[in-house]
């Protein structure tokens, strides 16, 4: 069978420059080869040809001759023939594997890298719930929590006090057993050690060679003045110890605040509703409110409407790791009685004939301006 021009196959110019090669090589090999094919025979055969011809274009040496004679001068027939192209067998072909595909394929002649058996440890969360005025100021508070720690008896390698994990038999050490699949070579991870290359024949009866154990780990949680609910502050380090000496993960301690009785925050911003009578509000008052630092006076001018509110400079929430506080913001509530006396009633009846209110409807921006008339 008439085989297809190398440059033909690799789709490139015959005056590609090698790096024109290694790219189109890995894109063809990417396409073609049998492991995403599984079900395709005649993936193998492209994946071979293009690889036959990557190996030919890339020698410089091999790649003249190639030039020279064409097919022919691996052919044992023209002056200087080199023979098969592939003289070193897979082992050859794995060493292009392994520099086009490194551990994309896990493949190539260096037998890959061992695994580690470090591993970083778990992140974890405490939830903890504040009461409103502890999110506003500030606190301390010591909280207890149950984690793995690296064991103190075989200092996080798994192995019982004098001992030390040995060399796996099965991959002797490598972390990688070589496979023949035909026309190539795969190296796999190891099944009996994972790759690490070391296996734990004694381990340390403390912790049963886990390496880590369960304890439980007191903090002193420093909480911000000004805190939100679900804010998460993070302590670095302070979760889970990792597997063998692994690096510990972070503890993240997320606020729950409950509700004020009668505040309620926006930003930092507190706002609240004080009900006053009508005759507070038609005569003007002056009313004292409690805030979260102690009592404040407002001063309520006389014809002052229902729903006027009231702004306290710097009575409200702290800025979170700034300076300055928001404001304390009072809505005014005018309260209408449910039950009136005889006197109460003879006295508003005499009030109301000296007040005259067109009862008609009216938009809303129409009432607006009207309670500006009255105010």
């Amino acid at each position: 069978m008439t085989k297809v021009d190398f440059y033909e196959v690799l789709s490139v110019s015959r005056d590609a420059n090698d790096q024109e090669l290694k790219t189109s090589y890995r894109k063809l090999a990417m396409q073609y080869h049998p492991d995403r094919n599984p079900d395709d025979p005649t993936a193998e055969e492209k994946f071979k040809e293009c690889s036959e011809a990557y190996q030919v274009l890339s020698d410089p040496e091999k790649r003249a001759a190639y030039d020279r004679y064409g097919h022919a001068a691996f052919s044992g027939g023209a002056p200087g023939a080199g023979g098969n192209p592939f003289t070193g067998g897979a082992q050859d072909l794995g060493d292009i594997f392994g520099d086009i595909f490194g551990e994309m394929f896990n493949m190539g002649g260096g037998g890959g890298r061992k695994a580690s058996r470090v591993q970083r440890g778990r992140d974890l969360r405490y939830d903890l719930t504040l009461e409103f005025e502890e999110a506003v100021f500030g606190k301390e508070k010591e909280i207890t929590i149950r984690r793995m720690e690296t064991c103190v008896d075989c200092k996080g390698s798994g192995a019982a006090r004098g001992k030390a994990p040995v060399t796996c038999t099965q991959c002797g050490g490598r972390g990688q057993q070589r496979f023949q699949q035909g026309f190539f070579s795969v190296a796999r991870t190891c099944s009996v050690c994972g790759g690490t290359g070391t296996l734990i024949v004694d381990p340390c009866q403390t912790c049963r060679g886990e390496t880590r154990v369960q304890t439980e780990h007191s903090i002193l949680v420093k909480v911000p003045a000004g805190v939100e609910q679900d804010t998460r502050i993070r302590y670095q380090g302070e979760g889970e110890a990792g597997k063998f000496a692994g690096p510990a993960g972070d503890l993240y301690v997320v606020l729950n605040v409950k509700a004020h009785k009668f505040f309620e925050r926006d930003g930092d911003d507190l706002h609240c509703v004080m009900p006053i009578s009508f005759p507070q509000a038609a005569l003007g008052t002056e009313l004292e409110i409690q805030t979260l630092e102690g009592p404040a006076t407002i001063k309520v001018p006389e014809g002052t409407q229902s729903g006027k509110e009231f702004k306290l400079r710097g009575k409200g929430v702290p800025h979170l790791n700034s300076h300055g506080k928001g404001d304390l913001v009072v809505e005014i509530r005018v309260q209408t009685p449910g039950k009136l006396n005889k006197q109460q009633k003879e006295l508003l009846r005499q009030l109301s004939e000296t007040m005259i209110v067109e009862n008609t409807p009216t938009s809303r921006g129409l009432f607006d301006k009207v309670k500006e008339m009255f105010s």
